[in-house]
């Protein structure tokens, strides 16, 4: 018979524990200035924090947690706020970089580190590279996976958004209307993020009109060229209900509302603009994966954009869950890089 799992004394934790499918990762919530942060940590050793995207959890980092870890390192992967256990103030602008860097620096402090390297996914990249740029004395190396760095510039970004899309919405515009993308994603979450997840993977077939999953036809919704029914290769049906259990308890406001502060941050970074990170710094991409497609010209200015860049990768066939599709290589190319 199997035995209980004992108490932590902290009945946050405990709830999230058993919740999430087993993993040998201690959970706690720390107090940052701008609320609480949930953390999930393994091993020992220099701290490496790992920041996740939309709309993901701690949990899309799983695979790196004891990879990390069995490298030498105090692997903690958050969850960002408005997402799982972290706080979720109500105001849309408490969602801007500037607060998710500042909640990046509290987790550390909390932690009784004075520096770490900082991993991102997704919009967890620009989260890490921000807090790299804005915090360099915290922030001492960066990686960033799927989204690559590109400074502050050009025009609004709400303004430069409505031009993409060839006639039809992009989905960042179609997120910024509080309440709309949520009135589609929150009749059926588990079936949203099913589609989603399988929509952008590498092993995804095209829509079956041929349109661009990316794009809002009028009358539509994101979800209408969504694939229907099969999960990707790299989740399980257990995996996947850990996040819809996830977003079925918190909605997804939090989480839409990074998309809108893009011009928030365009405002609040205007004095960075141009400016390069310049710490040691790795990049992760996938040949499948829109945002590295859309993003080239930022990786080959990297030279200038990322003068520490150590080493830049493009995984043949991967998609956008880069450290879910490919575990193994980016275990490997993580490890590597961490103890160079």
């Amino acid at each position: 018979m199997s035995q209980p799992t004992p108490s932590s004394g902290h009945p946050e934790a405990d709830r999230v524990r058993a919740s999430a499918p087993a993993l040998d990762v201690k959970h706690r919530l720390v107090e940052v200035p701008g609320g609480r942060i949930h953390v999930a940590e393994q091993g020992t050793g220099p701290l490496v924090l790992l920041v996740h995207g939309f709309p993901e959890s701690w949990y899309s980092w799983r695979h790196q947690l004891p990879a990390i870890a069995a490298a030498g390192f105090r692997a903690v992967a958050i969850d960002v706020r408005g997402y799982g256990r972290s706080s979720k103030p109500r105001e849309v602008e408490a969602y801007r970089m500037l607060a998710h860097v500042a909640d990046n620096v509290g987790v550390v402090r909390a932690l009784g580190e004075q520096t770490a390297t900082i991993v991102g996914h997704d919009w967890g990249s620009p989260i890490a590279a921000n807090s790299a740029l804005l915090r360099p004395d915290v922030f001492t190396s960066v990686a960033l996976l799927s989204v690559p760095y590109a400074p502050r510039g050009g025009p609004r970004p709400t303004e430069a958004f409505a031009h993409v899309g060839g006639g039809e919405e992009f989905y960042v515009s179609y997120f910024q209307e509080p309440g709309r993308a949520e009135a589609e994603i929150e009749t059926d979450v588990r079936a949203w993020l099913a589609g989603f997840y399988a929509g952008i993977s590498g092993d995804a077939p095209p829509p079956a009109d041929n349109g661009s999953i990316f794009t809002v036809p009028a009358g539509g919704k994101l979800s209408g060229r969504f694939p229907r029914g099969v999960l990707p290769s790299w989740l399980s049906e257990a995996e996947l209900d850990f996040y819809a259990d996830e977003f079925e308890r918190t909605g997804l406001t939090g989480a839409l509302n990074r998309y809108r502060n893009v011009d928030r941050d365009w405002e609040d970074l205007a004095a960075w603009d141009g400016a390069p990170v310049t710490q040691r710094s790795l990049f992760i991409g996938g040949d499948r994966d829109a945002s590295t497609m859309w993003m080239a010209d930022a990786i080959k200015s990297y030279p200038t954009t990322l003068p520490g860049l150590v080493s830049s990768h493009i995984l043949e066939g991967c998609g956008h869950w880069i450290q879910q599709e490919r575990p193994d290589e980016v275990n490997r190319l993580l490890a590597d890089w961490l103890r160079a």
